[in-house]
């Protein structure tokens, strides 16, 4: 494992964003509901999106379905304190738990998704977007936020992409394996 995310793990251990009931299986490799049909993703699965992302110091993140808010934090170590990650959910009642767990991290935020809105394109573009839920297709409005030679990591109809935004629009894509993950709802 990248050492880089070693330390970022180390650093936001997934207890600190789980209900109190599920806290102590934080330590299993399985997906942990939050409620509201969502899940703190399964350690492995976190650990490989985030090798595939290769964040770096400085950068300024999108993290789409940031849920508890586990990896908003892990990208936040990942950019340190002088990068910026924006975290964006979907589902209300989970942003305020979310932001009491950030607050160690104050280059990190979560906020409410807008209806019908993927992303957060008012406060991009991004370097590095990481997308927790599964897309039925690679979705352009996100692959438009990133910068040129900006990375997303997201899973499409069960296989995890690298999409790598090339100059003219276009894209580079490369698959890494199988993946479930609840559905990617604009």
């Amino acid at each position: 494992m990248d050492a880089r995310v070693r330390a970022a793990l180390d650093a936001a251990p997934r207890e600190r964003f789980l209900r109190a009931q599920d806290r102590p299986f934080a330590h299993i490799d399985a997906p942990l509901s939050i409620g509201h049909g969502v899940t703190n993703s399964q350690p492995s699965t976190v650990f490989a999106m985030l090798e595939l992302l290769d964040v770096r110091p400085g950068q300024r993140v999108l993290d789409v379905g940031a849920g508890s808010g586990w990896t908003t934090a892990l990208l936040a170590e990942l950019v340190g304190p002088s990068g910026r990650v924006v975290g964006v959910e979907r589902i209300p009642e989970l942003i305020p738990p979310a932001i009491e767990a950030l607050t160690p991290w104050p280059q990190a935020s979560v906020q409410l998704a807008d209806d019908g809105v993927l992303g957060v394109p008012e406060a991009g573009p991004y370097d590095r977007i990481l997308v927790s839920a599964m897309a039925d297709d690679l979705p352009g409005f996100l692959v438009a936020q990133l910068v040129v030679e900006g990375v997303m990591v997201i899973p499409v109809r069960d296989e995890m992409r690298r999409v790598v935004r090339r100059a003219g629009g276009g894209t580079q894509v490369s698959e890494h394996g199988l993946y479930s993950f609840v559905p990617l709802i604009p």
